[in-house]
């Protein structure tokens, strides 16, 4: 019985010294976890964008139309998510802009990664959605 006391004690405190080694690294973890679900959630939300730009060009009457209404759509929808980029950038394709054609939009969006130190993570990721969307083959479209 004496030997267990002994032992006992002599492990008394190991537990601190567990938990200062390892809360650094369950804090980089944490932070790591967030970096990641920072990337998907600006993915997710960067394609959607990216698909409401597309509607709202296809919708439009001529390709100078179209662009403006991509870019305003984009950044108003990226706003609604509460998306911020660093860098915006609406590339609007309007090659295919003749009825039953097509229109495409890309957006790419600079997602700020800065706050998160600690994880030598570059300051900014770019992040890219493409969104395809048809123009009505029944309807006028002057180019």
């Amino acid at each position: 019985m004496r030997r267990l006391h002994a032992r006992l004690a002599d492990e008394q405190g190991s537990v601190t010294v567990e938990l200062v080694l390892v809360t650094p690294l369950l804090i980089l973890f944490l932070l790591f976890v967030v970096a990641l679900g920072r990337l998907a959630t600006s993915r997710i939300d960067v394609s959607g964008a990216a698909a409401q730009a597309a509607r709202a060009a296809s919708i439009a009457r001529d390709p100078t139309d179209a662009t403006s209404a991509a870019q305003q759509t984009a950044t108003a929808a990226l706003a609604d998510d509460h998306v911020t980029c660093a860098d915006l950038a609406v590339a609007t394709d309007t090659a295919g802009f003749v009825a039953g054609g097509t229109v495409s939009v890309t957006i790419t969006c600079h997602v700020d990664l800065a706050d998160l130190a600690g994880l030598r993570l570059p300051a900014s990721t770019a992040v890219t959605g493409t969104a395809v969307s048809s123009i009505d083959a029944y309807r006028e479209a002057s180019s």
